[in-house]
């Protein structure tokens, strides 16, 4: 029999996670490897070239293109001023003369005598990548960044939106079935991850936004709360840029989903801890899941997180389609025939327990493995 490579869906409490941090451009990398840092260490650094502006001299000054550096008392590559002074004609016998300054700061980049125009560079725009995780830095990739390696928890979701950030885990509800609403969120959530059930309201977006929490985790959402919230229908393509204040990640789906009991209890051995969270999502090829990191102390041995998995008895899995969409379960059988599903094709299908104790047959395309 083959083996079968299935996506898979990291919850752990004890795991190696790489992340690589990379410039947009060539830049300069900051750190050396072996270096400690934390969430907000800076391992990066670019330099965006500024804004080109055009300043219209002949227009301003009322002189022929051709004449411009008669009256310019700048060349190309020197600094330039807002407000300053870079032009002045001489007038008639030291009257009416007509002069120009600069609404730009920056650097002469050309004079034209052809356009009767200099163009000013606006100063470089830095972008500075962070390490996101406390760790250690594995390795560096000149001019371009740095992998940062760090060991402890993670739970990877199904949905999320909103960026990187970092904060202290709170377990906002006593269970992974109670819905997490605006009653959870208290006066000093600020700066923290809350840990929610089955759900999260709307009202609960709304005020967590309003104290400063910076994420909320919970088993589902409901779209229409996603949507109210935001102010439009996300889509399906890749989330992570809203402009919101604070990240949500959802480990089961859309609707209101019990998170799996085992993420909840994970979660809730983690309170206190100071977590990286992202809530970049992209369901297409180049799979993105959302995620939280704790990091721990290193103690014993780990593995290293990973993507996928090979499909083998024993495996523990989560199941993306209905009629069962979202429940766990453990592999128990792989059969080598090809099985007719009810939409009549024939496929490679899998029998599993669930943890409610049935036993249903699936299509393996249709789970993803849940690494631990």
């Amino acid at each position: 029999m083959g083996s079968a490579y299935t996506p898979g869906l990291t919850v752990s409490g004890d795991i190696i996670v790489r992340k690589t941090r990379r410039l947009p451009i060539k830049g300069e990398v900051l750190v050396q490897a072996g270096a400690a840092v934390t969430p907000e260490s800076v391992v990066a650094r670019a330099l965006l070239p500024g804004i080109l502006q055009t300043i219209k001299l002949t227009e301003k000054l009322g002189v022929d293109a051709k004449e411009i550096r008669n009256f310019v008392n700048l060349k190309e590559g020197d600094p330039i001023e807002k407000s300053q002074m870079i032009a002045e004609t001489k007038g008639f016998f030291g009257f009416f003369k007509s002069s120009v300054v600069s609404d730009f700061g920056g650097t002469v980049e050309a004079i034209s005598e052809i356009t009767g125009q200099i163009l000013v560079r606006e100063p470089s725009i830095p972008v500075d990548i962070n390490a996101y995780v406390s760790g250690t830095v594995a390795d560096i990739m000149d001019e371009e960044g740095a992998i940062i390696e760090t060991r402890g928890a993670m739970v990877q979701g199904i949905f999320g939106i909103g960026g990187e950030r970092d904060g202290v885990i709170r377990m906002a509800v006593q269970s992974n079935t109670e819905v997490l609403d605006v009653q959870h969120i208290r006066e000093d959530d600020a700066g923290k991850i809350l840990v929610g059930g089955a759900c999260i309201t709307a009202g609960a977006l709304k005020k967590a936004m309003e104290k400063g929490v910076i994420g909320l985790i919970a088993g589902g959402i409901r779209d229409a709360d996603l949507i109210e919230f935001l102010g439009y229908d996300i889509g399906v393509a890749i989330t992570g840029q809203e402009p919101i204040p604070l990240t949500v990640l959802v480990t089961e789906g859309f609707g209101t989903l019990a998170i799996a009991d085992r993420t909840f209890k994970l979660l809730a051995s983690l309170e206190g801890k100071r977590a990286s969270m992202n809530g970049a999502t992209q369901i297409r090829a180049g799979v993105i899941r959302p995620e939280i990191i704790v990091p721990l102390e290193n103690t014993g041995s780990a593995h290293v997180a990973a993507t996928g998995g090979e499909l083998g008895i024993g495996a523990s899995v989560r199941i993306i389609r209905e009629p069962y969409f979202g429940q766990l379960g453990t592999v128990t059988e792989l059969p080598a025939q090809l099985q007719v599903v009810e939409s009549g094709t024939e496929v490679r299908v899998l029998m599993a327990k669930l943890e409610n104790g049935d036993v249903v047959c699936v299509p393996r395309a249709n789970v993803e493995i849940i690494a631990t």
